[in-house]
């Protein structure tokens, strides 16, 4: 096949083409080396200077000061569910969960296993369509940290601004929307994120953590869960996803070089606005699952009116060459995840795909 589809895929996601084209020119042989980067050593200079610039460009990228550690690790956000408690809930033993979805609602699971949790707030009774307001949040000062997930992939709803919590660490899953932004890293004790969504390939996860946080990493913990262990190691422990950070660096300067994460935020709020102004014209014709104030800038999700007329948007959105538009499985509709590498000529294409697919099925 010569001609890429649109892949509204919500992970493992659309990659920049211009990654993918650098990728592929030198996978064979990276420049110099003589060797692929699935063939090096972790422990050679030629990785070294790999991992070394990937770190200076997310600190660029995201002015991360240097009292934050960069950890690139493995097991996906679904192991930081368990390594977060476990490295930073004890001594108090107690912390605070905002649930907004699935994927928070699989963290706080791992987190009882560690200690008590109080949910902060929840908008399971609405099928999770918002985010909670900050006048809902319910915390507690003495908690060892308040966990959030800043967007949700099923429900189609993000966090516009951080969940003030006074002086207690604040923890955030940023899988789905991680770079999509510039945020104030300074506010956050710790972020985690698996790279398949919106930086690079399945395989390794992106932890930044402040470095006084690091502390709480107790001796007792199992070696391969400790994030003292990874940071003394430079992510090295053990072998790493090499050809992930790799992905992660060539994206990181995809990303600078086209005006960096003010110019990217920009274009993702243009290629929302596309989709939802679509929806919202619709005549409720297409009706969005998320309130407008929580919708998510990755992830648009929406409902026709009965399931067997989705079902035929699918099909007839796959031969299109659309593809991933089906909504999870375990909530049904529609979803175009539409990340950072995702163009903007294909949101407009997909729009004008629905507003035909309305005039003939309306």
């Amino acid at each position: 096949m010569q001609k890429r589809i649109y892949n509204f895929s919500a992970g493992p996601a659309i990659l920049p083409e211009e990654v993918l084209l650098e990728a592929q020119e030198n996978l064979f042989s990276l420049p110099g080396v003589g060797m692929s980067i699935l063939e090096i050593s972790h422990r050679s200079k030629t990785f070294d200077k790999i991992i070394a610039e990937t770190k200076e460009d997310l600190k660029s990228l995201l002015d991360i000061s240097d009292n934050y550690e960069i950890l690139f690790l493995q097991g996906g956000a679904s192991l930081q569910f368990s390594m977060v408690p476990l490295n930073l809930m004890p001594p108090k033993n107690k912390a605070d969960y905002i649930l907004t979805g699935s994927w928070s609602k699989k963290a706080l699971k791992e987190a009882k296993r560690v200690g008590t949790v109080n949910i902060s707030a929840s908008t399971e009774e609405e099928k999770f369509n918002r985010i909670p307001k900050q006048s809902e949040l319910k915390l507690d000062p003495d908690a060892s940290y308040v966990h959030f997930t800043s967007n949700n992939t099923i429900y189609g709803t993000e966090w516009h601004t951080e969940p003030e919590v006074g002086n207690v660490p604040l923890v955030c899953d940023a899988s789905s929307d991680m770079l999509h932004k510039k945020i104030n890293v300074n506010k956050y004790g710790l972020i985690y994120a698996g790279a398949q969504k919106n930086m690079g390939p399945s395989g390794v996860t992106l932890v930044i953590i402040r470095k006084d946080l690091l502390e709480r990493s107790s001796d007792s913990l199992h070696t391969m869960l400790n994030y003292k262990i990874h940071a003394e190691n430079n992510s090295m422990y053990n072998t790493p996803s090499t050809f992930g950070i790799y992905i992660i660096g060539l994206v990181a300067k995809w990303l600078k070089k086209n005006g960096g994460l003010e110019a990217m935020y920009k274009t993702n709020k243009e290629k929302a606005e596309i989709l939802y102004n679509c929806i919202d014209g619709s005549n409720g014709y297409y009706k969005g699952h998320a309130q407008k104030d929580s919708r998510s800038l990755m992830n648009v999700t929406f409902n026709l009116a009965t399931e067997e007329l989705e079902k035929k948007l699918i099909s007839e959105a796959t031969v299109a060459g659309f593809d991933g538009v089906k909504g999870h499985r375990s909530v049904g509709g529609l979803r175009a995840s539409i990340y950072n590498a995702f163009p903007k000529k294909g949101v407009e294409e997909f729009v004008k795909f629905m507003k035909e697919f309305q005039a003939k099925n309306g």
